[in-house]
């Protein structure tokens, strides 16, 4: 194995896969110039083995190219890749990757499956249509992989758990990367202006027609963009910032929940308190309860 290479082919318990997500690969390999791809290669595994070939894998991985130049293929798509390009591969998908045998790379991945990472590519937020990103060289990306590697090397109880939450992290940022490539500016600052007078008028109405107005968008121009770039609807986050405001009215000893209830724009206290009970899990008066300790 060429001395800067790490990598781990892991074990994983029945409790792992009971949290729905678990580490089965991780690692980092220079590829000097010239040399063969992958290195060590009777070191990994059968199915890992025909990268630059082709090869289909049961699980999902990530591989981040900090250094070197290479090629990235996927469903019939091929990429160029260079410093700061990151890859992600499905489960059952077909790709190849491999660096110019001329220049070589600088590797770092990390393999991963479980129920949780289905769903999402179930729900769309991960797709075949998205696997190759530009993020460039980034400090947290390349943190996130040696936190990863760090609980593969000690193995303490529940690594598996924490070298997770690595992976959540890198998941997380491909997703937001990938949400604010697609959205343009101009769908922020919408957002954001719809943000801001929502939450100045926490106590009116729930009137999102006239938000909208005051933006100069219709009403169901402004749900398709605020739920593009939020996962909400308008309406979903004008209660969730009502509801929030209405926690910190509880707090208060001498506001009833009628009041609150009518302060807050809604007309019944009932509909007011099935909201607050599906958002919170408790109806206003445990809550009060619950918060002033009686």
């Amino acid at each position: 194995m060429h001395r800067e290479s790490f990598f781990h082919y892991l074990p994983f318990s029945e409790e792992d896969e009971t949290l729905g997500m678990v580490c089965t690969t991780a690692g980092s390999i220079e590829v000097k110039p010239q040399s063969a791809y992958p290195p060590d290669k009777n070191s990994h595994p059968t199915l890992f083995r025909q990268v630059a070939e082709g090869r289909i894998l049961p699980e999902f991985q990530l591989i981040y190219i900090t250094k070197g130049e290479g090629a990235f293929g996927a469903e019939e798509k091929t990429y160029k890749v260079t410093p700061g390009s990151l890859m992600l591969i499905l489960p059952g998908m077909k790709h190849f990757y491999k660096p110019v045998y001329e220049i070589g790379w600088h590797e770092f991945w990390v393999g991963f499956k479980g129920d949780f990472f289905l769903h999402l590519l179930q729900e769309g937020f991960l797709s075949q249509d998205t696997v190759f990103f530009k993020v460039g060289l980034q400090d947290y990306i390349l943190s996130l992989f040696n936190q990863i590697f760090d609980e593969i090397r000690t193995q303490r109880p529940l690594y598996q758990f924490k070298a997770c939450t690595g992976v959540l992290s890198l998941v997380a940022e491909v997703l937001t990367r990938k949400r604010r490539r697609d959205q343009p500016n101009y769908y922020q600052k919408i957002v954001e202006k719809a943000k801001y007078l929502m939450e100045s008028n926490v106590f009116g109405a729930l009137d999102i027609p006239s938000i909208s107005e005051r933006i100069g968008i219709s009403a169901s121009r402004l749900n398709e963009i605020f739920k593009t770039y939020t996962a909400m609807t308008p309406y979903q986050y004008y209660i969730h910032i009502k509801i929030h405001k209405a926690e910190s009215l509880l707090e208060q000893d001498e506001a009833s929940i009628k009041e609150i209830a009518y302060r807050l724009g809604f007309e019944d206290q009932y509909y007011f308190s099935r909201l607050f009970k599906n958002k919170t899990g408790i109806v206003p008066s445990q809550w009060k309860k619950f918060v002033l300790g009686d």
